[in-house]
């Protein structure tokens, strides 16, 4: 199985949960906290991503970024 991860900057986040919705893994979430705007924001809250990135793909603000692992070859 791919696997990734995401970075969020947590500063420029509005907290629109259009990633939330359209992650599959069901891997984000809303913090708890607030960020400087006054927004509380995306945070990963699980280690199911898969790196689709479909939360990247519907963020109006560009906040996330996603990483993939590069894939492991097997041996012949």
């Amino acid at each position: 199985m791919i696997r990734g991860t995401v970075f969020i900057a947590s500063d420029i986040c509005k907290g629109c949960e259009l990633c939330i919705a359209a992650c599959p893994q069901h891997s984000l979430s809303l913090s708890r906290q607030i960020n400087p705007k006054g927004y509380k924001y995306a945070e990963l809250i699980n280690d199911e991503c898969t790196g689709c990135i479909n939360c990247a793909l519907v963020c109006p603000d560009a906040a996330i970024t996603v990483y993939r692992q590069a894939k492991v070859k097997k041996a012949v």
